[in-house]
């Protein structure tokens, strides 16, 4: 099998491995292919490819879009960093929960946030670059953020002095987004 997908502590939430052709020139694996996701009950139709640059210590997120409804495949192809997905879907048995994987350039991972998953990152090197595979068009009107730092998540983040921005800092808390009617876009 060239793909395993892997549950996480959240199920929904998937870490991704792909087989590896290495030898000493370097190596090859294919990032998507169409068949393999779909084996894997994964989405088959990606319609938006991102990528962000960081330095060390950079905590970007907790982001999410509701229309349409976004999930991403995130993968780091230079560099480490935390990727964290957070339950915001109303009535989930494990809403508010996080779960977190560090992947890095070198070992060839993904990592699958379906819709109704708030997304981030710290950045644990100087140019660390993450990719993401979007399942819908970025709609500045019906994307939101919650807070980095929400108490009531809870996030371990591995950095003591984290840089943030702006936007992140200061966006809602997972409670004031639960009574916003823009939440039941993703109830379970």
């Amino acid at each position: 099998m060239k793909l395993a997908a892997q549950p996480l502590a959240i199920p929904e939430v998937l870490l991704i491995e792909h087989e590896v052709f290495a030898d000493e020139r370097g190596y090859f694996m294919e990032v998507y292919n169409r068949d393999e996701f779909r084996e894997a009950g994964l989405p088959e139709l990606f319609v938006q490819v991102n990528e962000s640059l960081s330095s060390r210590n950079v905590i970007r997120g907790l982001h999410f879009q509701w229309d349409p409804a976004m999930a991403k495949v995130m993968r780091v192809t230079d560099g480490k960093a935390m990727l964290v997905a957070v339950d915001i879907r109303q009535g989930s048995p494990t809403l508010g929960q996080w779960v977190a994987e560090t992947l890095s350039g070198e070992d060839n991972k993904q990592l699958w946030a379906p819709a109704g998953f708030a997304r981030g990152f710290c950045s644990l090197a100087d140019n660390t670059r993450v990719q993401y595979l979007c399942t819908g068009v970025y709609n500045p009107k019906a994307e939101s953020g919650i807070r980095w730092n929400d108490p009531d998540i809870g996030i371990r983040w591995p950095v003591d002095q984290p840089i943030v921005s702006a936007k992140d800092r200061t966006a809602q808390m997972l409670g004031e987004w639960l009574r916003r009617p823009e939440s039941k876009s993703f109830s379970v």
